[in-house]
């Protein structure tokens, strides 16, 4: 047995024990390679290389927009800007069958569009509309699985934390390119759970009688065009050159705390401070994660274990085809019991230059990769999108399951042809001249 094999066995085992006990991941992962690093350095020389990696890993200018999304994307769930998306969203699926539930699907894909945080866009979503669709006769559980199931849409939908990590994990991938490649992909989850919810309320009979008057779409959609134009200015300015996408959050928070504490006057001081308590602890989480997760990548490169594991996928078959769908399942795996970020960082060395060899570009690599990962957030034991939407809906896992089902296999189906229809990652990129 050679050495990265057991490396890998060894890094992988303490990983799972470790968490399998409760213990914090980014602790884990530290931990995990530094038993692994000091078996070849010493403890002496192992701890203070780590130490070094960990400060060079968050060390980095780009990191600095996922606190300013994080941060914005806070502002903008108390700031009053997703009850006016969801006006919007309402005026917009009008009559459709469902049409609630049609409401929640595009507020959740505007929303997330807007704050880049899935979780943000369950709990705000799931809290507005979710007594509205009871108080209309909608089933709970229905309600409930709609919401969950659309909720990663804005994870895909630019701005992304997800894609900008990828994009440091990566070496280098552009930001922008990753942006408008997560577009088609997002939009194509949204709408396969539409047909799904269509049919469903369709079957049951949630039709609504309710019109909307030339003057009310008006009203509504002027409301909610300031919150829309944030999507404009970010997107719009990475990608004309106007800024970096770091540039780009500063910017996003800037106009979210113009917009929700002068134009639309919904934030007072107490809760800004209370924003920026609970955006400054969720940065630290991430960051540190980061810092971790490149202490195990450098101890992969050591050990040679990306290396090895490309070259056992790829003995795997010799069909192209096989081994994207086996890397497929392994990153559904690996997304039911962990989460986006460090899954990101720790399998992006690994998994990338398998697929390269494979004639993927890096661009349709991430956008797989973060799909796939996406998934695990609404499934079972760890995915925090899933566990937020069922407390703010007070349902009960096993009864939103079944009818959850049905959405994981709409949005596989999309994750397959995002896998092998390249041109649906990297259509949008091209067009704005990315290659």
């Amino acid at each position: 047995m050679n050495t990265a094999v057991i490396a890998s066995l060894l890094i992988f085992s303490i990983l799972v024990v470790l968490l399998l006990m409760g213990v914090p991941i980014g602790i884990s992962l530290c931990v995990a390679s530094l038993v692994v690093i000091t078996q070849s350095l010493g403890f002496a020389g192992a701890a203070p290389a780590s130490a070094l990696k960990m400060f060079r890993g968050i060390n980095i200018f780009t990191l600095l927009a996922i606190p300013f999304f994080i941060l914005a994307g806070n502002i903008m769930n108390k700031g009053g800007i997703a009850i006016r998306l969801i006006h919007f969203a309402t005026a917009l699926t009008g009559r459709i069958p469902g049409s609630l539930a049609h409401t929640n699907i595009v507020a959740n894909m505007l929303f997330g569009a807007i704050s880049g945080s899935g979780t943000a866009a369950a709990s705000a979503m799931g809290s507005i509309i979710g007594p509205i669709e009871k108080k209309e006769g909608y089933d709970e559980d229905f309600a409930a699985a709609v919401n969950v199931a659309t909720a990663p849409t804005g994870l895909l939908i630019p701005p992304s934390t997800g894609l900008i990590t990828y994009a440091l994990a990566s070496g280098g991938t552009s930001v922008a390119a990753l942006f408008l490649g997560g577009y088609i992909p997002g939009i194509l989850w949204g709408l396969s759970c539409m047909a799904v919810a269509f049919f469903y309320a369709k079957k049951h009979g949630y039709v609504t009688d309710r019109r909307i008057s030339v003057e009310e779409f008006v009203k509504v959609t002027l409301d909610a065009v300031p919150s829309l134009l944030l999507i404009i200015i970010v997107i719009g300015g990475i990608c004309g050159g106007i800024f970096t996408a770091t540039e780009a959050s500063a910017v996003a928070v800037l106009y979210s705390l113009i917009l929700s504490v002068f134009f639309y006057r919904t934030l007072n001081g107490k809760e800004l401070y209370s924003i920026l308590i609970n955006s400054a602890k969720m940065s630290g989480i991430i960051m540190f994660l980061v810092g971790a997760s490149n202490i195990m990548a450098w101890v992969m490169s050591f050990t040679g274990i990306p290396d090895a594991i490309a070259m056992g996928v790829l003995s795997i078959s010799n069909n192209k085809i096989i081994i994207l769908f086996t890397i497929n399942l392994l990153l559904l795996f690996v997304g039911t019991f962990m989460d986006l970020t460090p899954a990101i960082l720790i399998f992006t060395p690994i998994l990338l230059p398998v697929c390269e060899k494979l004639g993927m570009s890096a661009l349709h690599f991430g956008i797989m990769l973060v799909f796939n990962l996406c998934i695990g957030c609404i499934t079972p034991p760890v995915g925090n999108i899933l566990f937020v939407g069922i407390k703010v809906a007070g349902r009960k896992l096993e009864r939103v399951m079944p009818l959850l089902m049905r959405y994981y296999l709409a949005i596989f189906i999309i994750l397959m042809l995002v896998t092998y229809i390249p041109w649906l990652s990297t259509f949008l990129p091209e067009l704005a001249g990315y290659h």
